[in-house]
């Protein structure tokens, strides 16, 4: 998405508690104690925000909200951690350098981003301070952030589940559009970087078929990407009842399909075996079975 476009997201109106409303979703200041913290298979990670108005219809990360209630649903809401460059400050002094995943529960380079660039300067605290960072994205806001990752030790993929734009603008609704995102993929090889892409979740009846896998694959091998990662769609909590909305009103013919993949034991693990082989195949007639984890 181009700033021109997501400087149209905000247009502030009063909310309750202090909170604005910009282009449907609420914005709230907030201050955290800790940014930096102990994260899966990197050392660290962090999210400048909490929530997330992307609005991804199977968003694992709505389980933020059994820590952080909001009356807003997912994707409707977001808290900005107005006091991270400081709180990362303070923690990056005392902790050791690593590996840090940018971001773990929200798309960093989402819409408020570009009006606060939280993320922008807790990368380069991060990088001048000798950690490294794997940044996954699904905003064209991070190609503004190529003058600090050049010649840094930084990673950069996207997630992309789905080659159609028009299932993508169901799914995705907050998110740039899939040429987008694959314009900061090949942006980002010319600049240098190591380029990753996530395709994932994959979508049941709609971006798990061999024409539509052999499409992302295709267009991975054109990108030049250094990495290819998939993943099936899981049933994190909360997550059936967003998806399970999204279907109703746009799939309905694939509900019954979706609900014994996600709930079926049986059926799953046969779902799993036939996506694998898929995945496998697909990969490999675009050429690019190797640079599968």
């Amino acid at each position: 998405m181009k700033e021109e476009a997501q400087s149209d997201l905000f247009k502030p109106s009063p909310g309750q508690d202090g909170a604005l409303k910009q282009d449907g979703v609420m914005v709230r200041e907030t201050a955290c104690r800790t940014l930096l913290n102990r994260w899966g298979d990197r050392d660290y990670s962090f999210n400048c925000y909490t929530g997330c108005a992307n609005g991804c219809g199977y968003c694992y990360a709505r389980f933020m909200q059994r820590f952080h209630p909001h009356d807003e649903p997912w994707g409707a809401f977001v808290d900005v951690k107005t006091n991270a460059v400081e709180v990362l400050t303070r923690q990056a002094r005392r902790l050791a350098p690593g590996s840090v995943f940018a971001c773990s529960a929200c798309d960093g380079w989402q819409a408020v981003e570009l009006r606060h660039e939280l993320t922008r300067r807790c990368c380069q605290l991060l990088l001048d301070a000798g950690f490294s960072l794997d940044v996954l994205t699904k905003s064209e806001l991070v190609l503004r952030d190529l003058d600090i990752f050049q010649g840094r030790p930084v990673g950069l993929g996207v997630t992309i589940t789905t080659p159609d734009e028009a299932q993508a603008r169901i799914w995705e609704p907050g998110a740039s559009p899939v040429s987008g995102r694959w314009r900061i993929l090949k942006e980002a090889g010319k600049a240098g970087l190591k380029t990753r892409v996530m395709f994932g979740p994959l979508l049941p009846g709609i971006s798990d078929t061999p024409e539509a896998l052999l499409e992302l694959f295709t267009q991975a091998a054109a990108a030049g990407v250094s990495r290819i990662w998939t993943d099936m769609l899981n049933p994190r909590p909360r997550v059936w009842d967003s998806a399970r909305a999204v279907l109703r009103q746009h799939r309905p013919d694939l509900l019954e399909h979706w609900r014994r993949i996600l709930f079926e034991p049986v059926v799953r693990s046969e779902y799993e075996a036939g996506l694998r082989a898929r995945v496998n195949s697909a990969a490999a007639k675009a050429g690019v079975a190797y640079l599968l984890s």
